[in-house]
């Protein structure tokens, strides 16, 4: 099923990785990242994103 608010959520994605194939599909990705336990781009700062560290702890560190 294709996402409705690709276009919308393409504008305001953060994830700086580009042949990304889920960039906009908010549920695909998140539903992704989970599964590889781990956090989508747009929970992160720019800084931590750049850095591709998805990990919950990455996410702690950065959010004390």
């Amino acid at each position: 099923m294709d996402c409705p608010n690709i276009d919308r959520n393409k504008s305001s994605c953060t994830c700086t990785y580009e042949p990304c194939s889920r960039k906009g599909s908010c549920c695909e990705c998140l539903r992704y990242h989970l599964n590889m336990r781990e956090l989508p781009a747009c929970a992160f700062t720019p800084e931590a994103e750049r850095t591709y560290d998805r990990s919950f702890s990455k996410f702690i560190q950065t959010n004390k």
